[in-house]
């Protein structure tokens, strides 16, 4: 059953029962007791053995602690904690009012998100999250849905890291280039030059981007998105409040008027500072250079992440304590209230990212990505159509494992080995077309750890995020498909490209010429 069709089936029964059941936990906790049968060849005593793995494997992995997922959750529940500090003394209605006096429009705090999303680019984990706590109280106050902005927060996160050289991501990536073409003198390029170059390559990035830009300028949306924002701009509603949100804090604090626009920056851009320091920190000691390549390539992003968490939780619970003395409202009481309340508020995410993490494991011994791609290498297929296939090659089986980084690590050698023998003037887009591919189908997968992350630092239900940015990115990746197979059948990228910008701009003027239709068309009175 390892490495054959029957491994997609745990993915398979995990997706479909999310978008059928909308229960996140019910459906991956299926999925793993699927994928332990598989493995076990349904003994009973080994698939018991498979499914406790599956759920300690977020903590214990290898022998020894699995320190890169216990501090990606430790720092989400720090997070959780600086959010309920912040609210506690006032910070989060400080600074939204401070915000609207000075972004007084919805298009204003949609495009703050995007740019901050951007700038943010150092890692998409810390993207996702920190993005979210400071676009929140802004979006909130010009009631804008948590589901949109999750999509913004998603959208901007890993697209701009896997074209980002100066990010984990871009740093991984480089590393794997650097095996690729060192293998092969049909090319010169250097592993640098190489991912620079395969920017504007990446159609499925530049399709989410342009869409992103062009939904926050708008009031434009389709689908169930535009069902949250109607919602939330009629009622003020900006999420369902029958459904699960993870990050939403359950405790209501004392209101008061000590709070200020300090207490929520300060810990934040401490948490910032502190993070991208150690990163440099942790990079530097571990490749012993100077280049700032080297140290994103060597970096320790967890550790980083727990580190700058842990100064900006101190900061917050210090700005509230010294609120003490001129707070009526402040007790040492509420401090720990403040610890306990955001660790409720992170649990719900925890939990589906260990039930996640658990899949991805089990599928990694069930060997689903090494049997999707080995379709293709089995296959015959003409060499000008294998750009467009590595991207959905890649799309499907990022959606299927629920992570971008697996499917690099398992196609991008496949494809360089196929292009370099076939087709080297093909292999940069190739090498584009699986990392595009990768980021659509996380994009899509309600079991991807950034997916989830994104719905945390949004505060948006997890389902409803999913929900919602599918069809926007379904409508990216289309246009980036057809983009992919007009570059393999020209063997320009700069063709491709130009048919990728129009296609966008067709759809915008349609998008906008038919939601001018709708707006114009008078109301029927009965």
């Amino acid at each position: 059953m390892i490495g054959t069709w029957v491994s997609i089936l745990p993915p398979l029964i995990a997706i479909v029962m999310v978008l059928v059941t909308k229960r996140v936990l019910l459906s991956l906790g299926s999925g793993i007791l699927t994928a332990a049968l598989l493995v076990a060849s349904f003994g009973p005593v080994d698939t018991l053995k498979n499914i406790w793995s599956a759920l300690t494997v977020s903590f214990w992995d290898g022998g020894a602690l699995n320190t890169y997922n216990i501090f990606i959750m430790v720092f989400i529940l720090f997070l959780g904690i600086i959010t309920a500090f912040v609210s506690l003394s006032g910070g989060s209605r400080a600074f939204a009012e401070w915000a609207v006096r000075r972004i007084k429009t919805r298009r204003g705090a949609k495009l703050l998100t995007i740019i901050l999303g951007i700038l943010i680019f150092v890692d998409d984990y810390f993207n996702a999250l920190a993005v979210g706590q400071i676009a929140r109280p802004i979006t909130d106050k010009h009631k804008i849905s948590r589901a949109k902005l999750a999509y913004f927060i998603d959208s901007t996160s890993a697209p701009i890291c896997v074209v980002s050289p100066i990010s984990s991501w871009g740093a991984f990536l480089i590393g794997q280039l650097a095996l690729i073409l060192g293998t092969t003198a049909a090319v010169n390029y250097s592993p640098l030059s190489a991912f620079l170059m395969m920017a504007p390559m990446n159609f499925y990035v530049i399709a989410t981007l342009a869409m992103v830009f062009f939904f926050a300028w708008t009031n434009i949306d389709f689908f169930e998105m535009k069902k949250h924002e109607d919602r939330a701009q009629k009622t003020g509603e900006l999420f369902d409040p029958e459904k699960e949100i993870p990050g939403q804090l359950k405790e209501d604090f004392p209101e008061h008027g000590y709070g200020h626009v300090r207490d929520l920056i300060a810990p934040i851009v401490t948490l910032i500072v502190a993070t991208l320091g150690m990163m440099v920190w942790t990079g530097y000691r571990a490749s012993d250079s100077l280049s700032i390549w080297a140290i994103f390539e060597n970096t320790d992003v967890p550790l980083s992440l727990v580190t700058g968490g842990t100064i900006g939780t101190i900061l917050a619970a210090i700005l509230y304590i010294a609120q003490m003395g001129r707070n009526e409202t402040a007790s040492y009481t509420l401090v720990g209230k403040a610890f306990t309340t955001g660790i409720k508020a992170m649990m719900p995410a925890i939990l589906i990212l260990v039930l996640a993490w658990g899949l991805t494991h089990l599928i990694g011994i069930l060997e689903t990505g090494p049997f999707l791609s080995s379709v293709v290498e089995q296959s015959n297929i003409p060499v000008n159509f294998l750009p467009v296939i590595m991207f959905v090659l890649a799309g499907l089986m990022a959606f299927s494992t629920g992570t971008s980084w697996g499917s690099f690590g398992i196609l991008l050698p496949i494809a360089g080995t196929i292009m370099t023998n076939a087709a080297p003037e093909l292999l940069l887009p190739a090498l584009s077309a699986v990392l595009a591919g990768a980021v659509f189908g996380d994009h899509c997968s309600p079991i991807s750890d950034t997916t989830i992350l994104s719905s945390t630092g949004a505060g948006s239900n997890h389902i409803d995020h999913v929900a919602t940015q599918l069809p926007y990115a379904l409508m990216a990746a289309t246009v980036a498909t057809i983009g992919y197979l007009i570059l393999g059948v020209t063997g320009s990228v700069w063709i491709g490209l130009v048919v990728v910008i129009l296609l966008i701009i067709a759809l915008f003027a349609f998008w906008t010429s038919r939601n001018k239709r709708v707006v114009e068309q008078p109301t029927v009175v009965e």
